[in-house]
């Protein structure tokens, strides 16, 4: 099925994405013979329920940037004992800005209870 341009009707060839005549975008795709861009995994950063010691941000990033939990708090006690208000801060506001697993947007809704029941 021939195309054509929107603006001076010219006839456009299949993977064409601009007009020769005119230099109008042709609707369309990425140019044939590349792939489609798709943006590196990147885990979302969630607060664990099971895992966790005190608030679970070190699980939490632990388990998003795939490092050992275990060294992780040892360098967050360390840190929070020789730099004293600056760790704590950081991780308070951490434990405020990270979501939980169970709240998480993606989460599957709880059914609705059967009427009668509470």
């Amino acid at each position: 099925m021939p195309t054509y341009c929107s603006s001076c009707g010219n006839a456009l060839p299949p993977a064409a994405r601009f007009c020769s005549a005119c230099g109008t975008v042709v609707a369309g795709g990425p140019p044939s013979g590349f792939p489609p861009y798709t943006a590196p995994f990147a885990p979302r950063l969630l607060r664990p329920i099971h895992g966790r010691q005190f608030a679970g941000v070190c699980a939490a990033f632990a388990r998003s940037y795939a490092w050992d939990v275990s060294l992780l708090r040892i360098v967050a006690v360390i840190l929070g004992i020789f730099v004293f208000p600056i760790p704590e801060i950081i991780y308070l506001a951490a434990w405020i800005g990270i979501p939980d697993e169970a709240t998480a947007s993606f989460a599957p809704p709880i059914p609705p209870s059967p009427p009668g029941q509470y």
